[in-house]
């Protein structure tokens, strides 16, 4: 691309009034700082999955609606999330130990709760509870659990989360009909994508695209833009295969400046050059019509690797890097409004990515122009 890029219009059609935005790496990619700025014309907001707050959290939230068929985390999942964890030995795979995995393992196992359980009979919600503790505790012998304290606590809760549960499904579906603007941010990252990304190091959902309709149940013809969020350089919380990574000054020196820190775990982030192979297999599966916003070509065992990431965390290990490298800037482009603000070196960096992903939109947002190279 020539010139100067033309910016995405931020406007929905009425014919596709579903927003989605996505991230294209390890995730922290700041998809949260893209949503709060089209949130101002957004009638909805979805999370299509996510790590929900406590229930006295969600009960403050007037406007906030929970679907009945949202799987519920109990405490007893985060403290086997821990022991599955401790248990890996040297093969940890870096969960945030807060439930996650183990509360999908029960929706597989079809002993999870839902949300419709908890606001119906009782009785059955205390009968189904006490069977998924026993579930537990065979499979764990030393778990301590007050059931009976745990039921009490539920008891008192449902009234107060009640007013805010619905039927997602018509709700939505309404909502679309009615030409609603609908905005559905996408938790975690395609690479974490428990199907499409670096599996064992995944989350527990679908992150990518596929995600959003099978999460909030809407058809995929209602799904117009597709942003995929790029971070200027590429970051990943725990252990796993990390081609790009630095070790140097210059890698401690993006944690200082991007302030590199897990929200969840507090953790310090890993950081390296971007990846374009990583961001190309992005592109693929969910199909951006634009980006917000040092890459490399990976070779394996002498195979050229341009087209696709690999599945296996123990082949990334073993990638050999091509990078690229183009001419950094200095200047501060905190005060760019528009494409041809930024410096040419800057300029250069926005239309290789666009370029080497495939993806010729790009999203008017100033926050990922704001890095400095040298």
């Amino acid at each position: 691309m020539n010139g100067e890029a033309p910016l995405k219009k931020q406007r929905i059609s009425p014919e596709k009034p579903v927003t989605v935005v996505l991230g294209t790496q390890w995730g922290d990619e700041g998809k949260g700082k893209i949503v709060d700025m089209l949130a101002a014309k957004a009638d909805i907001c979805c999370r299509c999955q996510s790590k929900m707050k406590n229930l006295d959290y969600l009960t403050g939230k007037k406007r906030l609606k929970i679907s009945n068929r949202a799987h519920m985390v109990f405490d007893i999942h985060q403290v086997v999330d821990g022991l599955q964890e401790s248990g890996r030995g040297k093969n940890l795979i870096g969960t945030t130990k807060k439930g996650i995995g183990p509360a999908y393992s029960s929706k597989a196992t079809r002993n999870g709760l839902r949300v419709g359980d908890l606001l119906g009979d009782f009785n059955v919600f205390s009968d189904k509870f006490h069977k998924l503790m026993d579930y537990y505790k065979s499979h764990h012998e030393n778990l301590d659990i007050d059931v009976e304290n745990e039921l009490e606590k539920y008891k008192d809760l449902r009234e107060r989360v009640r007013p805010l549960v619905i039927d997602a499904i018509p709700y939505l579906y309404n909502a679309i009909k009615d030409g609603k603007e609908i905005l559905i941010e996408g938790a975690q990252s395609n690479v974490l994508d428990i199907d499409f990304g670096l599996y064992p190091f995944v989350t527990s959902s679908n992150c990518s695209v596929g995600g959003v309709c099978t999460g909030l149940g809407i058809p995929p013809h209602v799904l117009g833009e597709v942003y995929g969020v790029v971070k200027a350089y590429l970051t990943r919380v725990g252990l796993g295969g990390f081609p790009t990574e630095l070790f140097d000054d210059k890698g401690e020196r993006l944690v200082n400046r991007g302030h590199e820190y897990g929200v969840t775990t507090g953790r310090k982030r890993r950081v390296g050059w971007l990846d374009m192979v990583m961001l190309r297999y992005s592109a693929m599966i969910n199909g951006f019509t634009a980006i917000a916003s040092k890459w490399s070509s990976l070779s394996f065992n002498g195979q050229k690797i341009e087209d696709s990431f690999p599945a296996l965390d123990e082949d990334l290990k073993k990638v050999k890097v091509e990078y690229i490298t183009l001419p950094g800037w200095q200047e501060d482009t905190s005060g760019a409004r528009k494409f041809s603000d930024l410096p040419q070196n800057a300029q250069a960096y926005i239309n290789t990515i666009q370029e080497l992903m495939g993806v010729r939109g790009l999203f008017g947002y100033n926050q990922y122009y704001c890095i400095k190279c040298e």
